[in-house]
């Protein structure tokens, strides 16, 4: 049996009355309606096969990629992203973030945390990413 539901809408605001966006994120996504709400766990910078990168910025980026393969797997794409938590061991560069956030998000701007910690799960992985994604109706 097919359930029909109608589209979640995203409406993103930057309210005049808080600073203005350090970077490429929104301060706040409102979600009204009813449709899909998509909750992944911390995705990390390891491959499909187990390999991790010694580099903070290419775990960066491959976490990044294991989201939309997530978000492609439910028949998503980056623009149904609500909200990324980032949670790093070690800088990467603020251009070097952005670049790599570009190349996947394409002007897209959901709300978004960067948070510095010891460690995380495994003494190797430097880059841990939390996402939220809401998308349209889809046959249950």
């Amino acid at each position: 049996m097919a359930v029909r539901m109608l589209r979640l809408m995203k409406v993103a605001r930057n309210p005049e009355s808080v600073h203005a966006p350090l970077a490429g994120y929104s301060h706040q996504i409102e979600l009204t309606g009813s449709g899909r709400l998509l909750v992944l766990s911390g995705q990390v910078g390891m491959s499909a096969n187990g390999e991790v990168p010694g580099d903070a910025a290419e775990q960066f980026e491959l976490a990044l990629a294991n989201i939309v393969r997530n978000l492609e797997a439910a028949e998503m794409t980056p623009a149904d992203l609500v909200k990324l938590t980032f949670y790093l061991t070690e800088p990467v560069a603020p251009e070097r973030r952005a670049e790599i956030l570009g190349g996947v998000l394409q002007g897209h701007a959901p709300c978004m945390t960067l948070i510095y910690v010891p460690a995380l799960a495994g003494p190797a992985l430097k880059v841990e990413i939390d996402a939220w994604a809401s998308a349209g109706p889809a046959d249950l």
